[in-house]
């Protein structure tokens, strides 16, 4: 009679905290011993002194969800979860997001038939408000919090999408009462559309001119206010995708003041600029369109510095699968579509973990337990899921990476496994790549895909943190 279903042995494991040698034994999904000379058991994998970490959460991506503009995203929930494994992410937090007009209620179900039984691995939601009606408010959205559905995203951009800063403020109050998680979207969307009026009256319609339509003044006074606004509602948020310099500001000022301001970049801003959406007025450059857009090299090193000294809490991909060819992706309005008109956003679940540690952990930028704090042990925490997912220890699921390192290779989207027909990181030499993941305990990728539909759990939040932000030298009679 085996103890284990599993032992992992010689592995160096990497949590938010330390880097130690032990085996790893695993009984139904949950890793139930850490140790020297543990029993046998009846699957046996050598780790041979790699590196073992937590498998990936990605807190922040995009699967089959309905845009409303004609386009239609690629991955659904079996292709993105498949992808996400291949590239040691073990579990993800898509959006549920409501259509205006609608119920919040509906939207999640519908997620739910969406995702049905085809995740690889697990998976919880996140969800989207758009029309905070008195109904979502008072009824809907506290019903959905005490189910599970812990935290919710506001845009201040998108017509779609957006919210005006009263809907915000009322949709913040009740994420206090409720104890949720608030991500918020930053972008001034008047500025946004005062500068794309005008620069497609001149003529400037190829993708290029997405980045000039959003400088960084319109991220810098949307993170500005939303902070305002959470500070006044006095409730912690998520500020997402920062890209540069002047929201990183922004926020520093804010926690400087005691303020609960978490920010969360991308590999975007690591690793593309607004070059990468052409120099010239090809279409090629819609490939890299996503909003925040790339910044330059200055605001790239700002965002390395965020990730090397702890002002990052999360490290996201935001993957937003539309393909380049056909014609219900990038090109859903045909090749000479202005940029205002291009899918917004890029794909990076699967890429997002390898990244990271090629250019961050094995350059020296960042350390290996500030790797597993930035893709799992804080997403977990922030997003309700901890200690269950996010770290090696007793009683967490087993989900699990093993990193084969040192030998460089060049990327390209033909070693993916997203129904992406391109990835805007091809051609970047890497230097590491999950060799094996586990999803409680069953191995998900070894070098091939090995991981079965239906497989992945929903997995209802707990409410992350405490609702206050700070406590009031003079309370607001709220």
């Amino acid at each position: 009679m085996h103890s284990f279903d599993t032992v992992i042995r010689n592995a160096r494991v990497v949590t938010a905290a330390d880097v130690f040698a032990s085996d790893i034994g695993i009984h139904e999904g949950r890793i139930v011993a850490l140790g020297f000379d543990l029993p046998t058991g009846r699957n046996e994998i050598d780790a041979a002194g790699r590196h073992v970490t937590p498998g990936g959460i990605d807190g922040h991506v995009h699967f089959d969800q309905p845009t409303g503009d004609g386009s239609v995203m690629a991955d659904d929930f079996f292709s993105g979860t498949a992808s996400a494994a291949c590239g040691g992410t073990t579990t993800v937090i898509p959006f549920a997001c409501q259509q205006k007009g609608q119920s919040l209620r509906a939207a999640v179900d519908d997620y739910h038939r969406r995702a049905a039984d085809k995740p690889v691995i697990d998976y919880a939601f996140h969800l989207i408000v758009t029309d905070p009606t008195p109904e979502i408010l008072h009824h809907e959205l506290p019903a959905l919090i005490a189910e599970g559905y812990t935290s919710f995203k506001l845009y201040m951009t998108y017509d779609a999408l957006k919210l005006d800063d009263r809907q915000i403020l009322e949709t913040l109050s009740v994420a206090r009462r409720e104890g949720a998680m608030v991500m918020l979207h930053a972008e001034n969307s008047d500025c946004i559309a005062w500068l794309t009026e005008r620069l497609l009256a001149a003529g400037h319609t190829a993708p290029r001119y997405h980045a000039y339509s959003r400088p960084m003044l319109v991220e810098r006074e949307a993170t500005h206010r939303a902070i305002a606004l959470a500070e006044l509602v006095d409730v912690p948020i998520v500020i997402v995708h920062v890209s540069g310099r002047e929201a990183v500001e922004q926020i520093r000022w804010a926690q400087g003041q005691g303020l609960k301001v978490y920010a969360e970049t991308c590999p975007q801003y690591l690793f593309l600029t607004a070059d990468s959406l052409g120099c010239d007025d090809s279409f090629e450059g819609a490939k890299c369109i996503c909003s925040p857009p790339p910044r330059d090299a200055a605001n790239q090193r700002v965002i390395w510095d965020g990730l090397e000294n702890g002002f990052f809490e999360l490290f996201s991909s935001d993957h937003a699968p539309f393909r380049y060819g056909g014609s219900d992706g990038k090109r859903a309005h045909g090749e000479d579509a202005s940029f205002d008109r291009i899918a917004n956003g890029i794909p990076g679940v699967e890429t997002r973990m390898a990244l990271l540690w090629s250019e961050g952990v094995r350059t020296g930028r960042i350390t290996a337990q500030s790797f597993v704090a930035l893709t799992s042990t804080n997403v977990a925490k922030l997003y309700g899921l901890y200690p269950r997912k996010g770290s090696i220890a007793i009683g967490a699921d087993a989900d699990l990476v093993i990193w084969d390192e040192g030998r460089p290779f060049q990327l390209d989207n033909d070693r993916l496994h997203h129904n992406v027909d391109y990835t805007p990181y091809a051609g970047m030499r890497l230097s590491a790549w999950p060799a094996l993941t586990l999803s409680r305990g069953e191995v998900v990728w070894d070098g091939e895909f090995r991981g079965r539909a239906g497989w992945g759990r929903f997995l209802p939040g707990a409410l992350p943190l405490p609702a206050r932000i700070r406590r009031r030298d003079t309370e607001l009679p709220l």
